[in-house]
């Protein structure tokens, strides 16, 4: 009886509901930042052919990463060097970082890799290990293409043995 009665308070409920409340995390980036980060990742791992490291979810994952691990001067440079990035690609490009094709974006990219600043450096170098990692740790990859099974081979339970 009790669980018929939330069945029929359910859609009440669900009238209210909002993106936000069923993703339930909150970021410190802002959607611009957060849309900055995606097109970082993807310029690291783009789809191609295959797989590339939205299609896996690695925007989602470096966006909690930042929030949930690392301390907040490394959370203030990364937004920082976004900001820098996309103004760089406005000067360069005349258009946002995230609008630019795949090569403007690398080239963005690898100034910050041969940077002399620290800041630009450490920035390029954090984004680029944690793509790579968050991609290469991916359910998609590590089952879908590398075959990984938690528990190598099978366990045959109570067999008789011919001795």
């Amino acid at each position: 009886m009790a669980a018929s009665g939330s069945l029929i308070a359910l859609p009440s409920w669900a009238a209210r509901w909002t993106q936000a409340d069923v993703v339930g995390f909150a970021s410190s980036f802002t959607t611009s930042e957060q849309v900055l980060l995606s097109s970082v990742a993807d310029t690291i791992i783009p789809a191609g052919n295959s797989i590339g490291a939205l299609s896996v979810g690695v925007d989602k994952f470096l966006v909690k990463l930042i929030d949930n691990c690392y301390e907040k001067e490394v959370q203030d440079n990364v937004k920082a060097q976004l900001r820098k990035l996309d103004d760089g690609a406005q000067q360069s490009f005349q258009k946002s970082f995230s609008a630019c094709d795949l090569q403007q974006r690398q080239e963005s990219l690898l100034k910050l890799a041969s940077s002399n600043d620290k800041a630009e450096n450490e920035f390029f170098k954090l984004m680029k290990s944690e793509t790579i990692r968050g991609f290469s740790t991916s359910r998609e990859v590590m089952v879908d293409h590398q075959k990984y099974k938690v528990a190598p081979g099978h366990y045959y339970g109570c067999v008789d043995v011919k001795a």
